[in-house]
């Protein structure tokens, strides 16, 4: 399928607020960044956000432009005091800890169905290219070293706050500032600082240290990217400090070029209303979710569903039908060749600053047509529900038994074993029993009691057409069926 250049981009660009048609520098050469994690522990479920959004953004870049015309860089930052801390506390060498961290995000990446970037650069490969850039920007008067660090001197740069709408002093009365003696201006931020012998360190022309945060993005981008590239982005609260620090010494040590001409910040994730936070119990890394056997393919489409710029609230409600359509739409395509006139489905919406949620319901369409699965099966593809051996991927697999009076149904996605199916069924036929019971009795406590623990345990009633049927929602604990 080639939708190629009749099809016009538009996004939301962060910088000039406001929804522009996208036109890259050099349609040959698309360059798009995004600021990866900083690997101490698993990535928790807000950390896929933007890495599904900038996914799909990838695709439809490719599809337009063509595979080979697009390079995606997405870094690590494995210098970090975070790092250090948790070494410090676990006794594990800060080597061990990034590797096994870096494997363990990509496995979770991949699991939610996203490609690979072109680029995953870490960070303390390039620690020569910081410490040049900070020279060049000590050498042009942006930049001053004191004490052993090297801070970027805020003041020198006057578009400084652009991006996040904030004049300094707003800025300075809104953010946590580091107080320090050695800062000439309190919004001064570290492009370089002095390291202990306990500690990572590289060394440069003011001691041994180790760079600063927002330096490793800009060296990163400009060795893999050049003075000037198409797209920025990641979550919305890194607008400021971290891509508003960017900008600053990326312009002010390549003034010729213009860093990022476009910058993409989704909003943040909500657990069943609520910020997430570990205080209120709604804290759940990626590999949580898959271990409680959600299927990434459900996490991805519960992220899709809602459009990257609004805030996204996580639900289990959302994610049951999530998983109960996606295990429909598999098994009506899986065996079916597929159409590439389901782009068209697909394409457009994603166009449109990424509109996945309509993306989405056109995939619905198709799959309600009863007569354009193939173009549905080449829908899911391209939007990142894959396929694995020409099969329904075996967590969306519908697993199901029913009584033979045709009144007790269970039913399951995912794999059960023997002991749970036998207290599945059992319920059920309890629930039978008993509800028939009530009926001629009037007297329905026993069947309520009996719902009531389902329910407890995690586990759904459904009542009609003379069947009573159970399903184990994603928070079913087998052991209080006992």
């Amino acid at each position: 399928m080639a939708v190629e250049s009749k099809i016009e981009i538009t996004l939301r660009n962060s910088m000039s607020r406001a929804k522009e048609r996208f036109v890259p520098i050099d349609p040959g050469n698309v360059r798009i960044y995004l600021c990866g994690p900083t690997v101490y522990d698993r990535a928790h479920l807000g950390n896929a956000r933007n890495v599904i959004m900038f996914d799909v953004l990838f695709r439809l870049l490719r599809e337009v432009y063509g595979a080979d015309a697009v390079t995606y860089v997405r870094n690590f930052t494995d210098v970090d005091d975070k790092i250090n801390a948790r070494a410090a506390e676990s006794g594990r060498s800060i080597g061990e800890i990034t590797e096994e961290t870096i494997g363990w995000y990509l496995a979770d990446m991949g699991a939610l169905g996203t490609l690979e970037p072109t680029h995953m650069p870490r960070a303390t490969e390039y620690v020569p290219q910081m410490v040049a850039m900070a020279e060049d920007l000590i050498a042009k008067g942006h930049a001053y070293a004191a004490e052993g660090h090297v801070l970027f001197s805020v003041e020198s740069y006057e578009a400084y706050g652009a991006l996040s709408g904030r004049s300094v002093d707003d800025m300075i009365a809104g953010a946590r500032v580091e107080v320090a003696p050695y800062k000439r201006n309190p919004m001064d931020f570290v492009l370089w600082k002095p390291s202990e012998p306990d500690l990572p360190g590289w060394d440069s022309p003011w001691g041994r240290g180790r760079p600063g945060w927002h330096i490793e993005c800009s060296a990163m981008a400009h060795e893999l990217l050049g003075e000037t590239f198409d797209i920025h982005g990641g979550g919305n609260d890194l607008m400021f400090p971290h891509h508003e620090n960017e900008i600053a010494q990326s312009c002010c040590a390549h003034p010729e070029g213009g860093f990022a001409r476009v910058w993409l910040h989704n909003e943040m994730l909500q657990v069943e209303g609520k910020k997430m936070s570990k205080s209120l119990g709604n804290f759940f890394t990626v590999r949580d979710l898959l271990d409680q056997g959600v299927p990434g393919e459900v996490i991805r489409f519960v992220f899709l569903s809602t459009h990257y710029s609004k805030p996204m609230d996580w639900t289990e409600k959302k994610a049951r039908e999530a998983e109960a359509m996606l295990a429909d739409w598999y098994d009506a395509v899986w065996q079916l060749e597929p159409d590439p006139q389901g782009a068209y489905a697909v394409v457009p919406p994603i166009s449109s600053d990424l509109d996945t949620s309509k993306a989405l319901a056109n995939m619905m369409k198709l799959y309600r047509s009863g007569n354009r699965h193939r173009e549905l099966r080449y829908a899911m593809e391209w939007m990142g529900f894959p396929f694995p051996d020409r099969q329904v991927p075996a967590a969306l697999k519908k697993n199901k038994i029913t009584d033979l009076s045709a009144q007790a149904h269970v039913s399951w996605k995912g794999s059960l074993d023997l002991d749970t199916q036998e207290k599945l069924m059992g319920l059920c036929h309890s629930l039978v029993a008993s509800r028939a019971g009530a009926i001629e009795t009037k007297d329905f406590s026993e069947f309520d009691r009996l719902k009531s623990n389902a329910v407890a345990a995690g586990v759904e009633v459904r009542i009609g057409n003379g069947m009573i049927e159970v399903t184990p929602s994603l928070n079913f604990d087998p052991t209080k069926l006992d």
